[in-house]
């Protein structure tokens, strides 16, 4: 057998040996001796293996009990003064055993108690010896008041083991219960922080790609239109014009660099008072003084938008128009156009802002890696105020075209 097989059995085996060479002690001194019997070292046997089965097989221990019960009874033997050492038994089978073994553990001890004490009439063997015909016997007075004594101190000792068995077993799953909670309680802390600790980083990733996607918006609208005006700079050969366009390149650099300091100081600054609408006409404006012509129109009523609102909408005609210069044919013009929702009969507003720019597309096409990342922006701004984004192309006689097309979510009443 292993060391881990026999290990669990060793104080039980020690506990048992320690028994055994008491009962045959006993046996040999009472039983042997006097009477020449035998069945001493019997019940001595018993008592030993029942007392090395109860830690680890209960119920086997429970069994070798009521075996010698009846041993008891059928032949009419006295009981042995080793015989409560059969107490760990009970104990055991309250504490350690199943419930069917719990429950009849505590049928055993009142069983045990009438074997002993009523069938028997408390005929304990070393007792009869010590106190029946003796000297000492007739000092107590060992007759029916005795045995009635020694009758309830044995009821105590043999009950006794049972019930503190059982408060043990219950302070045990009391003890898990709490340990189990305590468990349950760490791993759900730990849970919940895993999760804050999840969210944050999500978080912090969220704030990083809005922060890289305004950046890409504000620096490349502002490059691709200082680089139309410098492009276009070169064919000039007048000096007021030449001095005008490199004025307005010099005031969309310092715009561009105004906007990028407002993006990186402004990105917890969230805030829900209305935005300037208005804003629009300044990027039309500046793509208009790049040197590209612009078809701009605005039907319907502007509405005062919330921050937001406005901020998303901006960012997406903002590069709407990046791409329609960046891609755009030169001698094309750019189509820019805002629908505004009509008023409705009630006095309401329907809740979409449609903004669409199209343009004539150069021979590369316009969806190339640059403008697929702009594209995928625009997308996810509209989705996160319940907007969408449209692409359409379509092949005309004269070329190529590219339409884009917003619609925004807005709420609000007219300016």
């Amino acid at each position: 057998m292993s060391e881990t097989g026999w290990r669990p059995w060793l104080p039980g085996a020690i506990a048992a040996f320690a028994v055994l060479v008491i009962g045959f002690i006993e046996a040999y001194l009472t039983w042997a001796i006097p009477g020449g019997r035998r069945d001493g070292f019997t019940l001595a046997i018993g008592v030993a293996a029942a007392v090395g089965l109860c830690r680890r097989a209960p119920g086997a221990a429970l069994g070798v009990v009521w075996a010698m019960g009846l041993f008891h009874v059928v032949n009419g033997v006295p009981i042995m003064l080793s015989e409560f050492a059969l107490t760990a038994v009970f104990f055991a089978g309250a504490r350690w055993g199943s419930t069917a073994t719990v429950v009849l553990s505590a049928l055993s001890v009142p069983l045990a108690v009438v074997v002993a004490f009523v069938l028997h009439d408390g005929a304990i063997v070393i007792f009869d010896l010590l106190l029946g015909g003796s000297k000492l016997g007739v000092i107590v007075g060992y007759g029916p008041t005795a045995r009635l004594a020694l009758s309830l101190v044995g009821l105590l000792l043999v009950a006794g083991p049972w019930p503190a068995g059982l408060v043990m077993r219950f302070l045990e799953r009391a003890s898990t219960s709490r340990e189990s909670m305590l468990a349950a309680e760490e791993a759900a802390a730990g849970a919940w922080r895993e999760t804050e600790h999840a969210r944050e980083i999500a978080h912090l990733r969220d704030q990083q790609t809005r922060l890289a996607r305004d950046v890409h918006d504000v620096v490349g609208h502002s490059l691709a239109v200082i680089l139309a005006q410098a492009e276009s700079g070169q064919y000039l050969q007048d000096t007021a014009e030449l001095k005008q366009t490199l004025q307005t390149i010099a005031t969309s650099a310092r715009s561009s660099l105004q906007d990028v300091r407002q993006v990186l100081s402004s990105t917890q600054q969230a805030s829900t008072r209305p935005g300037d609408v208005g804003r629009f006409d300044g990027l039309i404006d500046g793509v208009r003084s790049s040197g590209h012509e612009i078809v701009a129109t605005e039907l319907g009523t502007p509405h005062q938008l919330p921050r937001e609102t406005e901020a998303v909408a901006y960012r997406v005609l903002q590069e709407m128009l990046t791409n329609a210069i960046k891609h755009g044919r030169r001698d094309q013009p750019i189509v820019a156009e805002r629908h505004w929702p009509a008023a409705q009969a009630a006095g309401g507003f329907a809740d979409t802002l449609r903004i669409e720019v199209s343009n004539m597309a150069e021979a590369s096409p316009q969806t190339d890696g640059v403008a697929g990342r702009g594209l995928d922006g625009m997308r996810r701004r509209l989705e996160s105020i319940g907007g969408h984004l449209d692409v359409r192309r379509r092949e005309q006689p004269a070329g190529t075209t590219f339409t884009v097309t917003a619609w925004v979510p807005v709420q609000g009443g007219a300016r």
